[in-house]
C-alpha cells in the first residue's frame, strides 16, 4: 500500500515555488490587465469615427476574433499595407507611392520590350539558289524519293495462319497420313 502511494505522490506534480507562484500570479494578473485595456480599447475605437485605423498589441485569438467581427472593412488596410505589417515593417504611404510607380514602370518596360522583341533573323540568301551551279536543281527532288512505312504487306515478315486455316491444314495432313498407310496395307495384302 505504501509502495502504490507513493507511485502517485511521486507521479504527481511538485507544488509550485515561491518564485514560481509569484511569476503564475503576476502572469495572470497582466492577462487580466490586458483584457481591462481590450475592452476599453474596442469600444473606443468603435466609437471614434474620425480614426479609421489603430494600431492594437498583441492579444490571444478570441480578442482578436472579436476585433476582426467589429472593424470596419470600409476601411481594410491595402495589401502592400499588409505585407509590410507581415513582415515587420513599418507602412508609410509615402514610400508606398514610390514603389507603386517603380512597379508601374517595370511593367510598361516589360511591356515595351514584348513589342520590341527582335524577329528571327533570314538569311539574305537561300544555299540552294547559291549552289545551284554544284548540286544541280532536279537532283535533290530525284534523290529525296519519298519512302512509304506500313504501305503494303512486307515480304520479310512471316505471315502466320489463323486459326482454322491452321487446324484445317493439320487435318489434311493427318488425312493424307492416313491415307498412305490404308494404300499402304492395301498394296501389301495384293502382293
Amino acid at each position: 500500500m505504501a509502495d502504490l502511494l507513493g507511485l502517485i505522490l511521486k507521479s504527481m506534480e511538485n507544488p509550485p515555488t515561491v518564485d514560481q507562484a509569484a511569476r503564475m500570479k503576476k502572469m495572470q494578473q497582466d492577462e487580466k490587465e490586458k483584457e481591462r485595456r481590450m475592452e476599453k480599447e474596442v469600444p473606443e475605437f468603435i466609437q471614434a469615427s474620425r480614426q479609421p485605423k489603430r494600431k492594437f498589441n498583441s492579444m490571444g485569438k478570441i480578442e482578436r476574433s472579436i476585433l476582426h467581427d467589429v472593424a470596419e472593412d470600409e476601411f481594410a488596410p491595402s495589401d502592400d499595407e499588409l505585407e509590410a505589417y507581415q513582415n515587420g515593417m513599418e507602412w508609410d504611404p509615402q514610400k508606398a507611392v514610390y514603389r507603386r510607380r517603380l512597379k508601374e514602370q517595370a511593367a510598361l518596360e516589360e511591356e515595351t520590350a514584348k513589342h520590341t522583341q527582335k524577329r528571327a533573323v533570314s538569311p539574305s540568301s537561300n544555299y540552294r539558289d547559291k549552289y545551284s551551279h554544284l548540286i544541280g536543281t532536279s537532283a535533290a527532288k530525284d534523290t529525296a524519293h519519298t519512302v512509304l512505312y506500313s504501305a503494303g504487306p512486307s515480304p520479310d515478315v512471316y505471315q502466320w495462319p489463323t486459326k482454322g486455316l491452321a487446324m484445317n491444314e493439320i487435318r489434311a495432313k493427318k488425312r493424307q497420313k492416313t491415307g498412305a498407310e490404308d494404300t499402304g496395307a492395301v498394296s501389301s495384302t495384293t502382293s
